[in-house]
């Protein structure tokens, strides 16, 4: 979705996906409706681009622009560098968009655009934010979690990992030294900006203040590439997700590459105009293991009968349903015994979960990255099928494609109660709740999702 900065459409897309385009040249596609965001007011001088998307997730939260594609206008949009349009378009999918667009010279909406709706966000004298851990959209002002110890600190990702963010951090750490017992770990996004570092001095500056810098590449974000947190660690940030487990066991905070680096300066969480002269001190926790037992994976027809596990949250992500510290697993019959057992209360569904159930859940449902393994663990327990008040964008294409039968059912959570036995049509989308002699009627599966469950899959 960075191709949004340059005002390119793009989307993401899972294994089958790719698979399936390479070799035929074509891929079935669901044309998002319109939305028009203006950013009104100029942001404090300690702010940066990246606190202002924390700021547009803060406004429209996990699944505020879910299933659209957006378009950014505002004298500070037009006034951002690519690298800063870039940070603010890699974080559409944290608010469940598809896309978003900065119109530029020669790519501009027609005259008579219609847009579903047009949001003006007031960003005028914006303070530093950060996220709190565990949800993206829980975003705050630093001050309001300032103080808080932390153990680690990482810069980079596609959202945070340019030349620009690494001129800002070299800025804040020349002639300063990471605090005691702190790791900051700096990953450039790029090997043509790793080299730019090195080029320009960067990487000596980095190393003197006792960062530890990695090959480029995406990093903290890619399964501890450059290694996670642990139990009880406190990490700052500059990446797009801080969904539990998706850095590691710790907690992460989001924030932009300026206050990552202050904070590790300081040992707390602070802003680039607060760094004290003296750096707390630190605690590491020793983590925890976690085991389970696979399932067996049963056939699923047109019609089906089972229980109902109702799970009434919104915004699953996919770290919470199957955990990137598992993502090494190919054998989609060992992926059964590790799904949801990073989602705080259902840690033992997999233990408890029979052939034919049914999972029921909120909004926004397989938010996040765009693991495959996430709808395949169900599969390999055999669920019958998921049904949602709504799913994250690839979430839905990846289960589609794999045969996984979900449908949409609006206020889900809220009619059906768990354990509830279910009869489900995948064809008409009606469902009856047996235990509650009541009828429901669900989104039915759409021509091209029909053909590929038909046949197992998108690749089958």
């Amino acid at each position: 979705n960075i191709l949004g900065a340059i005002g390119a459409f793009g989307q993401g897309m899972g294994d089958k996906d790719i698979a399936y385009a390479w070799a035929y040249g074509k891929v079935w596609f669901k044309v998002p409706p319109s939305l028009k965001i203006v950013l009104k007011g100029t942001p404090s001088k300690t702010a940066s681009p990246k606190d202002v998307v924390l700021k547009m997730l803060q406004v429209f939260g996990a699944n505020g622009l879910l299933g659209y594609s957006a378009e950014i206008y505002g004298d500070y949009a037009e006034r951002l560098s690519l690298d800063g349009r870039i940070t603010i378009a890699s974080m559409a999918t944290e608010m469940g968009g598809i896309i978003m667009l900065f119109p530029s010279t020669s790519f501009k909406a027609d005259p008579d655009a219609v847009y579903e709706k047009t949001i003006e966000i007031d960003i005028k004298d914006l303070k530093p934010m950060i996220s709190r851990p565990g949800h993206p959209e829980d975003v705050v002002t630093v001050d309001k979690v300032k103080g808080t110890k932390v153990d680690s600190g990482f810069i980079g990702s596609c959202t945070n990992g340019r030349l620009e963010d690494m001129h800002a951090v070299a800025k804040i750490l020349r002639g300063k030294k990471i605090a005691p017992g702190r790791v900051l770990k700096i990953v450039p996004a790029t090997d043509k900006i790793w080299k730019q570092c090195l080029q320009y001095g960067l990487i000596k500056i980095f190393k003197d203040a006792g960062a530890l810098v990695g090959s480029a590449g995406c990093a903290g974000c890619a399964a501890g590439q450059i290694g996670q947190t642990g139990s009880g660690e406190i990490a700052v940030s500059s990446g797009n997700r801080n969904f539990v487990g998706k850095q590691g066991k710790g907690d992460i905070y989001l924030a932009s590459p300026e206050t990552v680096a202050a904070s590790l300066v300081a040992g707390y969480i602070t802003t680039v105009d607060e760094i004290p002269k003296i750096p707390e001190k630190v605690n590491i926790v020793e983590a925890k293991k976690f085991e389970s037992k696979p399932k067996q994976k049963p056939k699923s027809p047109l019609k089906i009968q089972g229980r109902a596990w109702v799970i009434n949250k919104d915004n699953i992500d996919t770290d919470m349903i199957f955990h990137n510290r598992y993502l090494s697993i190919t054998d989609i019959k060992e992926m059964g015994q590790y799904a949801f057992d990073n989602l705080k209360g259902y840690e033992n569904f997999a233990k408890q979960a029979k052939p034919g159930d049914v999972v029921i859940a909120g909004k926004n449902f397989g938010c996040g990255s765009s693991r495959q393994q996430a709808v395949d663990c169900f599969k390999s327990l055999g669920i019958s099928v998921i049904v949602a008040e709504s799913f994250g964008a690839i979430y839905e294409r990846n289960a589609i494609n794999s045969g996984m039968p979900i449908l949409i059912l609006e206020d889900a959570t809220k009619k059906i109660k768990d354990k509830d036995v279910l009869e489900i049509d995948f064809t008409t989308g009606d469902i009856f709740d047996k235990t509650q002699d009541k009828k429901y009627f669900a989104k039915p599966f759409s021509k091209s999702q029909l053909e590929i469950y038909k046949r197992g899959g998108l690749l089958s």
